[in-house]
């Protein structure tokens, strides 16, 4: 499943992934959400956080996941990815060039940290 986060500053959005996470997740929240960012002219600057109730993701979900990748690289802004599994920040680390945007991995414990740097990202596409 993955959740909304509430309460963040203006041009950040932000999810939390608790359990399984499953295509029909990414369809359900989290693309919409990029839709809508995009379609307001407003980058793409993202807090993702993958805490203790995560545990893993499906086929699916990957690829959902890998099709969000392959939008414009000029609707991302920052990726904030929120993360105390150190298998999971090292894979993304070697492969952050792919991303066609700035990312930093955060420790959970460091989740205020990562809204802050996702806000200063930009704003407009």
């Amino acid at each position: 499943m993955i959740e909304s986060l509430h309460g963040l500053p203006d041009g950040v959005i932000g999810f939390r992934a608790i359990g399984a996470v499953d295509a029909s997740d990414y369809v359900g929240s989290l693309d919409p959400a990029i839709d809508a960012a995009v379609d307001a002219g407003r980058k793409v600057n993202l807090v993702y956080v993958l805490g203790d109730e995560f545990e893993r993701y499906s086929l699916g979900a990957l690829w959902q996941d890998a099709k969000l990748e392959g939008k414009p690289a000029d609707v991302w802004g920052r990726i904030a990815l929120v993360t105390d599994h150190s298998l999971i920040g090292e894979v993304i680390h070697g492969i952050s060039f792919l991303f066609p945007c700035e990312l930093r991995i955060f420790a959970v414990s460091a989740l205020d940290d990562a809204i802050a740097w996702a806000a200063e990202g930009p704003k407009d596409t």
